[in-house]
């Protein structure tokens, strides 16, 4: 085996041009330009890969070395391996010199790469500062244009939602208008149905009432046919009967004259003469009974009224006067008394002893005759043409159908009735009561008597006869001390009531001459008369007040006239004569207009002597005059507003209405027209009460509840807006649309909010709009009252910020109010 000879590498060391890199150091610097992200190495990562590159020459050496060490050979070799490790050792020593020029070189070329690197780095830094100025330019510019973008596609947006919004209210216009419509047709068509059904209703009505008739006609026929064959097997029994005692009085009157007795022909005419008046008995009853009717078919028809102590006093005034006042109750009620009247008059001449004397009392209670107003001419003249009544007819009645019936409405409303709480008073309720129960004591006595049930109106002499012995004497003593028990109690009220009625009286006739006196002041005060009466400088205004003043002033003497007859016309014209000369004394002594106004004598007290001497009446106040044109307007129905403020001696309304009661002639309590129309009036007026208190409930509580109802109130407030634009003048009528705003309202109470302040602006301005078209007279007044209510329904929402019905209580107020203020100005 030879010995292998060392290769010897021959490495230039000579500086020229750029040896070729060796494709595996390319591989390593690409590898590391690779690893480094593409870019240049640092001064750090150079030295690192020379030190490793170092670190491996030396490993490389020390392996070249160790492999280069001499062997143990022999001595024949030491001296060529001696020369071959100095040749090697100079190789070496080139290699390192080599390396190190080399390294030198590599360091430059480093240098230069880094200088080439800071060169570049700063010029890339220069390049990314210029396009990170160019970028935040371009950055800027496209923020704008997004920003404009964005504005352009908001505004399409907006216009978009508004034309959605115009299309969807258009549609919801063309819903409702349709729905309205349709709901018109709906409501057309029910009524339609319903009056086809209240059409076959009164058809089938009218059928079941035809066949009703004719099956009744059909029973009356087979009663009548009944009854005619009874009748005639009556008529037939009692000719057999009738021939029968013929033949019996023929043979006792053969008998008789064949024994000749004296007094056969007058026992015989005396036979024929009981005959003769049993027949005519009979048939005075049947036609008694007919025409004036028995006392049980006369209490029946009273009882079948429902007036009695327990029914009135659960009715209302108003109805209680209404069924008093109808025609049946006031027939029935005086058909009864009469025959109490005769009943009394026939037990007292039969048990010789005299009922007692109330004549004086029964004429207070007459009525004094009136004269009848022009406008009756007609009916006066038919009545002219009426016989004469008789004296019978024309005397007083003991039981006067009024007073009895004002007994049941004293027991049943006093307050209403009776103005005082004095001790007449109180005695005129307690003799009400007693003679109401003594009364009613009667009538039952009368209905569950005995022999009620063989009281027929078809009764023959011998039947009536039969009749009459079968009453049980019990019987007929209990009613006539009943009777007599009922006259007691009827005396007794009578004499409390006429005391109360002559005070009511007098204090009417004092109201309204008081009444009458302060007309003729204000009238004289307003057209500036002069002391003949006359005034030339009188105005269209002037002479219509006159006129109005003299027509109240004619229904005041009217109805004093009927009160009092012709002594209160002279009381009446003795103070409108004095109110008048005082009147013009004070102008005359130059002391101001309303002096003599503070004085108005009215004879209308009584003295001890029974006189009526003058009393003083102060008119000096606008109230006043206001309360004497209450007092007409609520005497004779006529049109016009009701001052709130009335005097304090005015009779209420109830009152009023027992007056008329009252004062009526021929028992009638609504025989005056006026005063029919004065019932009716109040009447009407309680309705509409009832009805617009209803109607304001049924809007308090449509807004209540968890699902809240606002169409109403909506509709309330569209009907001020219609309102004031209706009354505005031109100018106004856009600013009234644009400050009551009902497309807002309704969204605001859509929402829940329940905004009381936007509600407070509309009714204020509202009532800012009434004061301003109202007179500049009421500015003031209008301005205190309109403040006075905004702070109280602001004060109420401050104190009840909790709940839904301060809410509601607060706008229902506010909306009444401004709709009152309204009409007032209409």
């Amino acid at each position: 085996m030879g010995v292998r000879e060392p290769v010897a590498m021959e490495i230039p060391a000579e500086e020229g041009a750029a040896a070729r890199v060796p494709p595996r150091i390319r591989r390593r610097l690409l590898e590391g330009r690779a690893s480094g992200g593409g870019g240049p190495a640092s001064a750090e990562e150079i030295e690192a890969k020379l030190k490793e590159a170092d670190h491996r020459r030396q490993q490389f050496r020390d392996w070249l070395s160790c492999k280069a060490r001499k062997k143990p050979r022999s001595p024949s070799w030491s001296s060529q391996e001696e020369d071959y490790g100095q040749r090697l050792e100079a190789r070496l020593q080139a290699a390192e010199q080599k390396r190190l020029s080399l390294l030198a070189k590599a360091q430059n070329r480093l240098a230069k790469l880094d200088e080439l690197r800071q060169a570049a780095k700063n010029d890339v830094e220069m390049r990314f500062e210029k396009e990170k100025e160019e970028l935040e330019t371009r950055v800027e510019s496209r923020v704008r244009q997004a920003e404009e973008n964005r504005m352009r596609l908001l505004h399409a947006d907006m216009q978009k939602r508004a034309a959605l919004k115009e299309r969807t209210e258009r549609s919801l216009v063309q819903k409702a208008t349709s729905e309205s419509k349709y709901t018109e047709r709906v409501r057309s068509a029910i009524l339609a149905k319903r009056a086809a059904a209240e059409k076959k209703r009164l058809a089938l009505l009218e059928a079941e009432r035809r066949k009703a008739r004719a099956r009744l006609m059909h029973i009356q026929q087979a009663a009548m046919t009944v009854s005619s064959q009874r009748e005639a097997d009556r008529i037939k029994l009692k000719e057999h009967l009738d021939s029968k005692l013929q033949r019996a009085k023929r043979k006792r009157a053969e008998y008789l004259k064949q024994r000749g007795s004296p007094c056969s022909s007058a026992h015989a005419d005396y036979i024929k003469h009981a005959d003769f008046l049993s027949r005519k008995l009979a048939r005075c009853w049947r036609s008694f009974v007919k025409s004036r009717k028995t006392t049980l078919a006369l209490a029946q028809a009273y009882d079948a009224l429902g007036i009695n102590e327990k029914s009135v006093k659960s009715m209302p005034f108003e109805e209680l006067a209404m069924l008093m006042g109808s025609p049946t109750a006031l027939e029935a009620t005086k058909a009864l008394l009469d025959r109490f009247e005769r009943r009394l008059t026939l037990c007292q001449s039969a048990s010789s002893s005299s009922a007692e004397n109330i004549d004086h009392l029964l004429k207070r209670l007459a009525t004094p005759k009136r004269k009848a107003p022009p406008s009756r001419d007609g009916r006066t003249r038919v009545a002219a043409k009426r016989p004469a009544r008789t004296s019978e007819t024309s005397r007083l009645s003991r039981y006067s159908l009024r007073v009895v019936l004002c007994a049941y409405m004293i027991l049943a409303h006093p307050s209403a009735v009776l103005s005082g709480d004095g001790e007449q008073e109180k005695l005129l309720m307690e003799s009400a009561a007693n003679f109401v129960r003594e009364f009613e004591l009667l009538v039952k006595t009368i209905l569950e008597g005995p022999g009620r049930a063989s009281r027929q109106p078809s009764l023959d002499a011998a039947e009536s006869s039969s009749c009459q012995k079968s009453y049980d004497v019990a019987s007929q003593s209990k009613f006539k001390t009943q009777l007599v028990n009922f006259d007691k109690a009827w005396c007794t009220y009578l004499y409390g009531f006429v005391v109360w009625k002559v005070k009511d009286a007098r204090s009417l006739e004092g109201d309204l001459v008081r009444a009458a006196c302060k007309l003729e002041l204000s009238m004289m005060q307003t057209c500036k008369l002069a002391a003949d009466g006359q005034s030339h400088n009188l105005t269209h205004d002037m002479k219509a007040i006159q006129k109005q003043v003299s027509d109240d002033q004619k229904l005041l003497r009217e109805k004093v006239q009927h009160l009092s007859g012709d002594a209160g016309i002279e009381r009446m014209d003795s103070a409108l004569s004095d109110a008048r000369s005082k009147f013009f004394e004070a102008k005359e002594n130059g002391s101001p207009l309303a002096a003599p106004v503070a004085n108005v004598s009215t004879p209308l007290s009584i003295d001890s002597s029974g006189k009526l001497p003058p009393t003083e009446v102060n008119m000096n106040s606008k109230t006043d005059a206001e309360g004497s044109r209450s007092v007409v307007r609520s005497l004779f129905g006529a049109s016009g507003a009701s001052s709130s403020t009335s005097p304090v001696n005015l009779p209420t309304e109830n009152e009023q209405m027992v007056n008329e009661m009252l004062h009526e002639d021929g028992g009638a309590i609504a025989g005056n027209s006026n005063d029919a129309r004065t019932i009716e009036k109040g009447f009407q007026d309680k309705v509409r009460e009832t009805m617009e208190k209803a109607f304001w409930d049924v809007v308090t509580d449509s807004m209540r509840g968890d699902k809240p109802d606002y169409s109403q109130l909506i509709n309330l407030v569209k009907e001020v807006r219609d309102s004031l634009h209706d009354l505005a003048p031109k100018e106004w009528k856009e600013e009234i649309c644009e400050n009551i705003d009902l497309e807002i309202l309704s969204q605001v109470l859509k929402s829940g909010s329940q905004d009381t302040q936007y509600l407070g602006q509309i009714l204020q301005y509202s009532l800012d709009m009434v004061r301003k078209l109202s007179a500049a007279a009421k500015d003031d007044e209008m301005k205190a009252s309109h403040d006075k209510l905004l702070s109280e329904l602001a004060a109420s929402s401050e104190d009840n910020d909790n709940g839904v019905s301060s809410f509601v209580i607060a706008v229902i107020k506010g909306l009444r109010f401004t709709l009152e203020e309204i009409n007032n100005c209409k």
